[in-house]
């Protein structure tokens, strides 16, 4: 105790130094654990950077910038899915909701039903389409009903406004006859419906919409079946022909008219020779030999024609097809492509 009293200042400053010591001892540890990291990282980069560079396609080096150019394109990307949305616009529902409104009431699906199959109806006979005997375009079941199924009304509602959208496309066409459109079962009260009216397909959802399936049955030639092809094809609302089903027809449908055959050249035959009247008593044989009368009067020859052929009018035979145009059984499947809301 003594020594330190006499040499307290050497003992703090030893102290001082000690602690000094030790503070660099752990800080230039800590540092070299720090560099450690730091270098672990640094190779990791590298090792990433290696792998890149060494990828097809790579990051690019000097004037040749890949990265930028993977930007440029996503920009195009994007551009182009903007451009293609706008062929995919969404077939709005019948009735439409108003703002404000969050569900369709009963009532008033039940008036937009039954005035959007008086609107076909009337748009099919002025086009000369031939409907079933009352048809209700699939909605066979509801336009009877007094009532619907609960959480049944949105779904038949944005349905009505599909099969709308698809049979003015084939009014418009100017087809013979529709037999039927077939949709979905999407209430409780389809299972009560007519089979005809309905499809076994169901609906399919993937990362950007829901595909709606609808299968057509209708009769027309060829020009209007290309008709409602491009029909489809130029809708603003994601309407896709899925496949075409094409046979004959039961009920033909040919143009026949009536036709002559060439006319027909036939040699004429000669008249029969015609005796002339015997003369009267009291003539001479002179005055009967210069007109020819009498028992040694001369005959008549035959009058033959000309000898060139005279035409015969022609003989009508069977009809003669000059188009024989079959009419064509078309059964089509279609998807309506709803694009999913944006995240």
């Amino acid at each position: 105790m003594d020594w330190i009293k006499r040499n307290l200042f050497f003992v703090i400053g030893a102290t001082v130094a000690l602690i000094l010591m030790i503070g660099a001892g752990f800080y230039t540890w800590s540092g070299w654990s720090n560099n450690s990291k730091a270098l672990e990282e640094i190779n990791g980069k590298y090792e990433e950077l290696k792998a890149l560079i060494n990828r097809s396609p790579n990051p690019g080096s000097g004037q040749v910038d890949n990265i930028k150019t993977a930007r440029d394109q996503q920009k195009q990307a994007v551009a182009v899915v903007t451009k293609v949305a706008t062929r995919f616009e969404a077939i709005p529902a019948i009735p439409a909701l108003r703002e404000g409104e969050t569900n369709v009431s009963a009532e008033a699906f039940a008036y937009g039903l039954a005035t959007t199959i008086y609107r076909l109806q009337n748009g099919a006979t002025n086009a000369g389409v031939v409907l079933p005997p009352r048809y209700n375009f699939s909605f066979e079941q509801q336009s009877r009903a007094l009532n619907f199924a609960p959480g049944s009304v949105g779904p038949l509602a944005a349905q009505l406004g599909e099969v709308n959208a698809i049979a003015e496309v084939l009014i418009a066409a100017k087809i013979n006859s529709l037999e039927s459109i077939q949709r979905e079962r999407v209430s409780p009260d389809d299972r009560a419906g007519p089979a005809t009216d309905y499809i076994d397909l169901l609906s399919e959802t993937n990362e950007l919409a829901i595909l709606s399936p609808y299968q057509i049955t209708f009769r027309s030639f060829t020009p209007e079946l290309a008709l409602v092809l491009c029909g489809f094809a130029g809708s603003s609302h994601g309407i896709i022909v899925k496949s075409v089903n094409v046979e004959p027809s039961a009920t033909i449908y040919g143009v026949d008219t009536l036709v002559s055959e060439a006319p027909i050249y036939r040699t004429p035959q000669p008249y029969p020779a015609t005796p002339l009247p015997r003369g009267r008593p009291g003539e001479g044989d002179a005055f009967r030999e210069r007109y020819g009368i009498g028992p040694g009067a001369r005959t008549t020859q035959p009058f033959v024609p000309p000898a060139y052929a005279q035409p015969v009018a022609p003989t009508v035979t069977a009809p003669r097809t000059v188009l024989d145009e079959k009419q064509l059984k078309i059964t089509m499947l279609v998807h309506v492509v709803k694009l999913l809301p944006k995240k």
